[in-house]
């Protein structure tokens, strides 16, 4: 065994030589891009991994004073509760609805903008459109949430247009079935400039020789755009669906709790702002923590089911 042979595609051991010898000469020559990943790898130890731990307190009554390791098992007793509970089931259906509605018509968003600012011809054009789409994303959540509530109050903008076609005025905010559509809009008009900037840059890396030789083939730009520009920004599209589709269940819920209130509970309550209300405002730190440790799951279950189909159907995926 001490004289075996490594054949070519076998997997060599951990403690390798050559292997060992192969990084400390790229240690050597790249140092100083080691050092730099350094603070990244710091950050993500103490800010997203060691927290990892306190999920424990999901199995456990958690009591401050007793600490996490003191407190008393409860097993699977806080999941059984969630499953069981009156909320489960609408939490859950918000949920997965306005996931779905927010994935449905916000994603395509920033991929349509920045097509069709790739077709303008105008550069002048261009930069004021990008920048005024950008604007938004900039703004605090807490004044974008505020500028919804002026909006959509009985005497806002948006009610006193609708007055002007005899509608009446009414508080939008304060109707359920109004606080889906008012979400995924204000998600669209927030992020949409911001997100096209990924794509508008995967466009600037085709190949400009195939729009000329389409151009000689006699292709319309719509035709262009269908076969080259859209099979060109695929595959950033494919990882952009793919990370998406693992925080498909984490719902913003710093802007739903700054919109919701007791009437729209209904239509507007998520996994996420539950956690919060249970978890800060009612003390129910082992009960909030399943719900939440629950919500992971899901998204990990998401992200490696949406991988796997990227790589079978585009060969595009994470990993």
């Amino acid at each position: 065994m001490a004289n075996a042979r490594i054949e070519p595609g076998m997997a060599r051991p951990a403690g390798d030589p050559k292997r060992t010898n192969r990084f400390a000469r790229d240690f050597a020559i790249n140092k100083y891009l080691y050092l730099m990943i350094i603070p990244v790898l710091v950050y993500y130890v103490v800010f997203h991994y060691a927290p990892m731990y306190g999920a424990v307190i999901a199995f456990k009554n958690y009591s401050p004073v007793k600490g996490i390791l003191g407190s008393d098992w409860a097993g699977l007793k806080h999941f059984y509760d969630f499953f069981n509970s009156y909320y489960f089931l609408r939490i859950l259906k918000n949920t997965i609805l306005i996931s779905l509605y927010t994935l449905l018509f916000e994603f395509p968003a920033p991929i349509l903008l920045a097509l069709l600012i790739n077709e303008v011809r105008s550069k002048a054009f261009k930069r004021t459109a990008q920048t005024i789409t950008y604007m938004p994303y900039f703004i605090s959540l807490v004044v974008i949430c505020g500028i919804i509530t002026d909006f959509t109050n009985s005497d806002g903008v948006i009610n006193r247009l609708f007055m002007l076609f005899g509608y009446d005025g009414q508080a939008m905010l304060q109707k359920p079935e109004l606080f889906r559509p008012i979400y995924v809009l204000s998600e669209i008009w927030q992020r949409v400039g911001w997100e096209s900037i990924i794509y508008i840059a995967a466009l600037m890396s085709i190949d400009m020789e195939q729009y000329e030789a389409a151009r000689i083939d006699g292709a319309s730009r719509f035709k262009q755009m269908l076969y080259i520009t859209l099979p060109g920004i695929l595959p950033t599209i494919a990882i952009m669906l793919i990370l998406r589709m693992g925080n498909l269940m984490n719902v913003g819920f710093e802007k739903i709790i700054l919109l919701y209130n007791p009437v729209t509970y209904e239509t507007a309550d998520v996994i996420s702002s539950f956690v919060y209300r249970k978890g800060l405002l009612e003390f129910g730190w082992s009960y909030s923590s399943a719900v939440g440790l629950f919500n992971s799951v899901i998204n990990l279950a998401l992200l490696i089911t949406a991988n796997w189909i990227s790589r079978r159907v585009n060969n595009s995926s994470l990993w």
